[in-house]
C-alpha cells in the first residue's frame, strides 16, 4: 500500500482547478464535432446541429458528479473515440469511425498499425497533447475538495435548456435535409452505432464454422483426367492500376511484365471494396457487394477446387488476422502463413512466396492438378519497406512523415513496391511456364489507395467515401502456350473482354472456375471473363454498412473514371 498512498499524496500535492477542468473536460469531449463543422460538407444547420445537441449533452453529464475528473474517466470510451476520430480526420478528411475502420484495428497486426500511427507524428501528437493531460489533471481531480452543488445545478438548468436547443435544431434537420438521420449524421451517435455492428459482425464472423458447416458446391472437373494444370491466383495489396506501367503510366514500373505476350490487361477494373477484410474475401467466394451477407453461409473456391481433385494450397506474406482470409485458407490441403510465427518486427519479402510456389509445382507425381493462392503484402504502407534495393529505381524514397509536402517521396516509394511486384509476377510466371503445367496466372489487388492525388488530398485507403485511386486496381490473366492450345475457346475470350468494364471481385470466382473447366451451380458464365457469355454487370461498392452502392451513386460513372484515368497518366 506504500506506493499507493505515495502516488495519492503526490496527486493532492498537484494544483487542480475543478470549474476549469469542467469546461475542459466538456469541450474536449466535443472537439471532434468542431472539427468537422469546417471540414464536413454538410448543410450548415446539421453541422451546427453536431455541435449544440453533443455539447449540451456532455455538458449536462458532468454535472452528475462533483468530481468532474472522474465523469471524464467514467466516459472514456468516448474519450477514446474523440482521439481516433481526430486522427481519421486527419486521414479522410471528414469521414466518421466507420463501421469497417473498428474491424480494421481488430483485423490488423501491432506492426501494421505501428507503421500507419508512425506516418502520421503531427495528428497522433497533437491527440496525446490534448487528452493526455486532460486524463492526468481527471486524475488528480479525484482526490481535491468537490464542485459545489449550487455550481452544479446552475450547469444543470443552462445544459438542459442547450439540449431542448439541441432537440429543437434536431427536428429541423429531418424536416429540412432530405435523408438526414441522428443515427448517421450525429457524432459520436454515429460511431456508437458502428461500434455495435462492427462487433454483431465479429460475432457472426467467429460463427462461420458453425454457419458454413455442410456446405458444399456440387464442383466437378470438365478438363481431361490427364491434362497437367496449374491455376495460380496472386492476390496484390494496396496495389492501384494506374501505377503500373502496363497501364499507360508514364514510369517504368512493370518493364517484365511489359515483355509478357499472352498477358491480358483489363483496363477498366474496379474493386467493390476498399478494405482487405471485405475484399480478399469476396475474391476468394462466390459472394459479391450484391449478397455479401452470403458469406457467413458458404465456403471458398478452394473448397470448390477441392471437390473437383485439385491439389489446392495457399500461401500468404500476411499474418493471420482472425478473419474470413484466414478460413478460407484453411480449406487449403495446404496452408502457410509466412510471418505467422516471426517477430512482429519481420519484414519479410514477397519473394519468399516463391519457394513455397516451387515446392508445390514441383510436387506434380502427387496431383497433376493444381490451384494455388498467393497473397502478397504488395505496396501496404510503408511502402519503402516492401521491396528490395534492386527494386529501388525512383528516389528519394525513404518516407518519414506522411503529408502533403512528401508527396513526391511517397510517390516514388510506391512506384518501387509496384517495380517489386512486377518482378514478383514476372517470377511467377516463369515458374509456371518452366514447370511445364497448362498454366494460367491471374492477378489482382484487394484495393488501390490514395496519396494526395487531388485537392481532397486524401491519403491511404478504407475512408468510408471511396476515391477513385482506392478502387480501379489491376486485373491481369496470363496464360501458358500449352493452355491457350488445349483451351483457345477460353484464350479468345480473355482477349475479347479486355477492355469492358469489370467488377474485380465479382468476376475472379466465375472466371477462374471456367479456366480450370471446374462446374458448379455457383459458377455464371455472364461474370466470367473466360467466356463469350461475359456481360459487363452494373457494378457496385459495399458500403460500410454492407449495402451494395451503384458506383455512379459514389460519384464513379465509366466516363468519370476514363477522364481521372488520363489525367493520372501526367503523375507523378
Amino acid at each position: 500500500m506504500k506506493p499507493f498512498n505515495k502516488i495519492v499524496t503526490f496527486l493532492r500535492k498537484v494544483k487542480c482547478n475543478q470549474r476549469l477542468l469542467f469546461a475542459l473536460c466538456v469541450l474536449a469531449l466535443t472537439l471532434p464535432n468542431f472539427l468537422l463543422f469546417f471540414i464536413d460538407s454538410s448543410p450548415l444547420l446539421v453541422r451546427l446541429c453536431n455541435i449544440v445537441l453533443p455539447l449540451c449533452i456532455w455538458w449536462w453529464a458532468m454535472t452528475w458528479l462533483r468530481r468532474p475528473g472522474k465523469m471524464f474517466w467514467i466516459l472514456f470510451l468516448f474519450v477514446f473515440f474523440d482521439a481516433f476520430q481526430i486522427v481519421l480526420l486527419d486521414m479522410y478528411g471528414g469521414a466518421i469511425l466507420a463501421v469497417d475502420m473498428f474491424l480494421n484495428v481488430a483485423t490488423t497486426n501491432a506492426s501494421e498499425i505501428g507503421e500507419q500511427l508512425g506516418g502520421i507524428l503531427p495528428a497522433v501528437t497533437f491527440v496525446f497533447v490534448v487528452y493526455l493531460p486532460l486524463l492526468f489533471f481527471s486524475t488528480v481531480s479525484i482526490y481535491h475538495p468537490s464542485l459545489t452543488r449550487r455550481f452544479l445545478q446552475l450547469n444543470r438548468r443552462l445544459a438542459t435548456a442547450g439540449i431542448g436547443v439541441g432537440i429543437a435544431m434536431l427536428v429541423a434537420c429531418y424536416i429540412a435535409v432530405p435523408k438526414f438521420s441522428f443515427i448517421n449524421d450525429i457524432y459520436p451517435a454515429n460511431v456508437t452505432d458502428n461500434l455495435i455492428i462492427a462487433i454483431q459482425r465479429t460475432v457472426a464472423t467467429n460463427n462461420y464454422h458453425n454457419t458454413s458447416h455442410g456446405f458444399t458446391f456440387n464442383a466437378k472437373a470438365t478438363h481431361h483426367a490427364n491434362e497437367k494444370e496449374a491455376y495460380i491466383l496472386v492476390i496484390g495489396e494496396t496495389a492501384r492500376a494506374d501505377n503500373f506501367g502496363v497501364y499507360g503510366y508514364n514510369r517504368p514500373t512493370t518493364p517484365l511484365l511489359a515483355q509478357e505476350e499472352n498477358l491480358v490487361t483489363y483496363t477498366d477494373v474496379l474493386s467493390q471494396a476498399n478494405v482487405t477484410h471485405k475484399s480478399v474475401p469476396m475474391i476468394l467466394s462466390a459472394v459479391s457487394a450484391e449478397n455479401f451477407d452470403d458469406i457467413y453461409h458458404q465456403k471458398s473456391i478452394i473448397t470448390a477446387m477441392n471437390e473437383a481433385g485439385f491439389a489446392t494450397a495457399f500461401f500468404s506474406n500476411q499474418r493471420p488476422n482472425r478473419s474470413f482470409i484466414d478460413f478460407f485458407a484453411a480449406e487449403a490441403h495446404r496452408s502457410v502463413f509466412v510471418k505467422q510465427n516471426a517477430p512482429s518486427s519481420a519484414n519479410i519479402p514477397d519473394s519468399q512466396l516463391i519457394d513455397y510456389l516451387k515446392e508445390e509445382l514441383a510436387d506434380s507425381a502427387r496431383c497433376h492438378k493444381r490451384f494455388v493462392v498467393l497473397h502478397t503484402y504488395g505496396s501496404h504502407f510503408n511502402y519503402s519497406d516492401r521491396y528490395p534495393d534492386e527494386a529501388r529505381r525512383f528516389t528519394p524514397d525513404r518516407i518519414t512523415t506522411i503529408g502533403y509536402k512528401n508527396r513526391q517521396t511517397m510517390v516514388n516509394a510506391y512506384d518501387n513496391s509496384i517495380v517489386n511486384t512486377d518482378m514478383l509476377l514476372h517470377s511467377i510466371i516463369s515458374e509456371a511456364r518452366n514447370a511445364g503445367y497448362s498454366a494460367c496466372v491471374v492477378y489482382l489487388s484487394d484495393h488501390g489507395e490514395d496519396i494526395y492525388d487531388d485537392d481532397r488530398r486524401l491519403y491511404m485507403h478504407a475512408s468510408p467515401s471511396p476515391s477513385y485511386y482506392q478502387l480501379h486496381v489491376p486485373l491481369l490473366v496470363w496464360t501458358s502456350e500449352s493452355y491457350e492450345q488445349n483451351h483457345p475457346a477460353e484464350h479468345a475470350a480473355l482477349r475479347a473482354n479486355v477492355n469492358k468494364p469489370v467488377a474485380s471481385n465479382l468476376v475472379v470466382f466465375h472466371t477462374l472456375l471456367g479456366l480450370s473447366g471446374v462446374t458448379t451451380p455457383y459458377a455464371k458464365n455472364a461474370f466470367s471473363l473466360c467466356s463469350p457469355a461475359y456481360s459487363s454487370p452494373k457494378r457496385f461498392y459495399l458500403n460500410d454498412h454492407n449495402d451494395p452502392l451503384p458506383m455512379d451513386e459514389i460519384g464513379l460513372k465509366h466516363q468519370d473514371l476514363m477522364m481521372l484515368r488520363k489525367q493520372h497518366m501526367q503523375y507523378p
